[in-house]
């Protein structure tokens, strides 16, 4: 049987993954990425075990670039412990901080050079009654069975499938970059720690095999006027790369932790991130076409699951697809927007009320105590298997469509 045309819009972690995971199982994948290049901004990603395990399914060993966490706290301003940092238990995928262009060049390493293609800024779709065409400001048209769009936050397919959502700002903004580790050797070895003080938090962690350190500072939004990188009364920016002043992030951070003084000293060129999620779309598929990872459901990065959970969507979809022709292609999609969505939307609601937690200004052992019950409670995100799911989710779909069985009868009171 010829195998599925599968092509991904978008050549970030959530498109690469799903390139990878369409390409090991068989299908005829090609990926388009607007940029001449892969790049990725000087940021670090926690990757948790629920998407860890999903790469080492497909292959890729991440050891040579990541680093174990494994002694994480939750703490207070003044370095006091307050919990432990639920960072996930499983020994043969625990969770790992990377370099996010480390991540990107390992997935990339992985994908022949004819299924890449850069510079190719998709700028529409055409459905047809058996396939899609992805249209594109430069190059020809491309004819697939199936394509799925990974392009980011500013998707330019999402207007293809439904109404794009408006983005909805948390209040908050992050400073975020890395230094070398050396520069702080009194860091513990493998470890990550969360500070909390009121209205604001300072997370820091080792990444590139223990010899960067990539820092998040979540500062309360205000006008910023202290900050010569913005312009008074003017809302943080929805980007990654915007530049702050480390003056003023030193500032926001005056008094805490000498440990988080120690990183902080060593900040010579930090990015300033405004933090904004989406309301959930009312749905993700259209036809031949489907969206993936922030494309779909941007999230806050308060649990770490913004590359986590586009991991997840990538395999789960992959894995659906492969056992589909082309005539049943909008019902695989619709399966996969089916098992994906009600997780997602989840772990969206949850990580605003982990930002709310860790940026709270009330009573610190009213925090303290929310804390320890939020820490202790997260076995639901970390072993969660995606690909048990889909094949669950399929084995459902293949149940209900088996012939001669009948329909099962609803029951009402």
């Amino acid at each position: 049987m010829t195998p599925l045309r599968v092509a991904v819009v978008g050549g970030g972690i959530g498109g690469l993954t799903a390139a990878l995971a369409l390409l090991r199982r068989g299908l005829d994948v090609r990926l388009y990425e607007q940029a001449p290049a892969f790049t990725e901004v000087g940021a670090g990603v926690g990757l948790t075990p629920n998407g860890h395990r999903l790469l080492n399914r497909l292959g890729l060993r991440l050891g040579h670039c990541g680093t174990p966490l494994v002694d994480g706290l939750f703490c207070q301003a003044d370095g006091t412990a307050v919990t432990k940092l639920t960072i996930g238990e499983d020994s043969a995928n625990p969770t790992i901080g990377l370099h996010r262009a480390d991540l990107i060049a390992a997935l990339s390493a992985e994908l022949p050079g004819d299924v890449v293609h850069t510079g190719y800024r998709c700028v529409g779709v055409t459905q047809h009654d058996h396939h899609i065409t992805a249209h594109f400001a430069h190059g020809p048209s491309v004819a697939a069975d199936a394509i799925i769009g990974a392009d980011g936050i500013h998707s330019s397919l999402q207007r293809f499938v439904t109404t794009p959502a408006p983005p909805v700002f948390s209040g908050s903004v992050a400073y975020r970059g890395v230094i070398p580790s050396e520069r702080v050797p009194q860091w513990p070895c493998n470890a990550a720690r969360n500070w909390l003080g009121a209205g604001k938090h300072f997370l820091v962690y080792p990444i590139r095999a223990g010899h960067l350190l990539n820092y998040v500072a979540f500062v309360p939004a205000g006008d910023h006027s202290g900050d010569s990188s913005c312009v008074p009364g003017v809302r943080s920016r929805e980007s990654w790369s915007a530049p702050g002043d480390p003056s003023t992030l030193r500032t926001e951070f005056a008094g805490w932790d000498p440990l988080v003084s120690a990183v902080l000293a060593q900040v010579d060129t930090t990015f300033r991130w405004g933090l904004y999620d989406r309301t959930p779309l009312p749905r993700w598929t259209s036809g031949h076409l489907t969206l993936l990872g922030d494309a779909a459901h941007p999230m806050l990065p308060h649990l770490g699951q913004g590359a986590n959970q586009s991991i997840e969507d990538a395999y789960a979809l992959a894995l659906l697809l492969a056992e589909a022709a082309p005539a049943d292609v909008p019902a695989a999609l619709a399966l996969y927007e089916s098992l994906r969505r009600p997780r997602t939307m989840r772990i969206q609601r949850h990580s605003r009320t982990a930002g709310t937690l860790y940026n709270a200004t009330g009573p610190l052992p009213t925090r303290n105590t929310q804390l320890r019950t939020h820490s202790g409670t997260l076995s639901w995100l970390h072993d969660y298997d995606a690909e048990a799911e889909a094949l669950a989710a399929l084995e459902g779909r293949l149940e209900r469509d088996r012939p001669g069985e009948a329909e099962p009868i609803e029951l009402t009171h």
